[in-house]
């Protein structure tokens, strides 16, 4: 992977602001179903009538009036409630008081040029962007007691993800929704590519409907994600090699059998396997940096061989599997959200797949056409 290739996406500004839109919805039997992938193939520009169609029969929806959406879903035994509106982003950010919306990592301009091409073709946002914060007190009690109403739509999707949705078009709430949001900042938890093509393309179309961009915003105090690590392979390198490495970065090698380094993973360390051998590696003392930077960072770029590339895997099981005597698994520990929090408020970024918040909703129960969409919002 070329990691000089990685760059940091503008900010977008103060006040964080998610304005109605009209919703458009897969059918509950479609969602989770791989076949509605279909839907959104190549060619891109064909995805709006082909989307036309799909509600002329039935197997699409469009809410009734704009509004926004509080959506729960449950997967896995956890549930989650975010509310789902299209984030205002047409102002950028002076300096660090004045950001609405934190990257924590940085983005890859081609992926961003790739998907920004689609989403045009398309006209559409076909997922939001997860966002988290801390939220006020008001809007979670607003939305407390919006959730105690019957839902708009209920069902279990083809993924096994029960999923809820309630609209809100009082727009009495949805100001004071974004009057208490207005002053607040949130944190990208998936879909820091989407969020830099939604800026590529509002800074291209100015005063329409592209000035706005889908987005899920979770409450982390309320029903928090699941943050969870992203463990790495490391392939064409030997375990010497890294533990070698680790002490030129400043680290510590601790070798041990495969039951001491695992009981030794804990927010400090990185445990280290070719499936024969194991070390734990431990990073300076007070180096300040977070575990997986100093590993991308500090640890790679001085392996005596440089690795054919670098594999991520959301199970430890997995990179485990792919050990060999020249792939070096590496399993980290999960992040801490306050952390990842505090660093980006100083202005800081992890590298590319640091965190892994989960779950994630299923693609298709909200979508966002921008055809039929005024370019101001009313």
């Amino acid at each position: 992977m070329d990691f000089a290739a990685v760059i940091t996406p503008p900010y977008v500004a103060k006040p964080l602001r998610l304005e109605p839109f009209r919703a458009m919805l897969l059918a509950p039997n479609r969602v989770g179903d791989p076949a509605s992938a279909r839907a959104f193939a190549r060619p891109y520009r064909a995805v709006a009538n082909r989307l036309l169609e799909w509600e002329a029969d039935g197997r699409v929806t469009r809410s009734e009036l704009p509004g926004l959406f509080l959506h729960e879903y449950t997967a896995g035994g956890l549930t989650i409630r975010g509310l789902v509106g299209a984030l205002a982003m047409d102002r950028r950010a002076d300096g660090l008081a004045d950001r609405a919306i934190w990257p924590h990592e940085g983005i890859h301009p081609t992926q961003v040029d790739e998907l920004a091409t689609r989403m045009f073709e398309m006209g559409m946002n076909p997922a939001p962007i997860l966002l988290v914060h801390e939220g006020p007190e008001d809007v979670r009690a607003l939305l407390t007691e919006v959730a105690t109403r019957p839902p708009h739509g209920e069902y279990l999707d083809r993924n096994e993800q029960k999923q809820r949705i309630w609209a809100i078009t009082d727009p009495r709430q949805i100001d004071a929704i974004n009057g208490s949001l207005a002053g607040g900042a949130a944190l990208i938890a998936d879909g820091h590519h989407r969020y830099a093509a939604y800026l590529q393309l509002q800074e291209a179309h100015p005063g329409t409907a592209w000035d706005r961009g889908l987005a899920m915003l979770v409450d982390q105090t309320d029903t928090p994600l699941f943050l969870g690590a992203i463990h790495r392979t490391i392939n064409g390198v030997s375990l010497d090699q890294v533990c070698a490495a680790a002490v030129l970065a400043g680290g510590a090698v601790h070798p041990g059998d495969r039951d001491t380094a695992l009981a030794e993973l804990a927010p400090n360390t990185v445990v280290v396997t070719d499936s024969h051998a194991w070390a734990v590696l431990t990073p300076p003392h007070g180096s300040g940096l977070e575990l997986v930077e100093w590993l991308q960072s500090g640890l790679i770029p001085v392996l005596e061989q440089q690795p054919t590339s670098v594999a991520f895997h959301h199970s430890a099981e997995d990179a485990l599997g792919r050990a060999t005597a020249r792939t070096v698994a590496a399993l980290l520990p999960a992040p801490d959200f306050a952390a990842v929090r505090d660093l980006v408020n100083r202005g800081g970024l992890l590298p590319e797949k640091a965190t892994s918040f989960q779950p994630k909703p299923s693609l298709g129960v909200i979508m966002r056409s921008l055809r039929d969409e005024p370019s101001t919002p009313t």
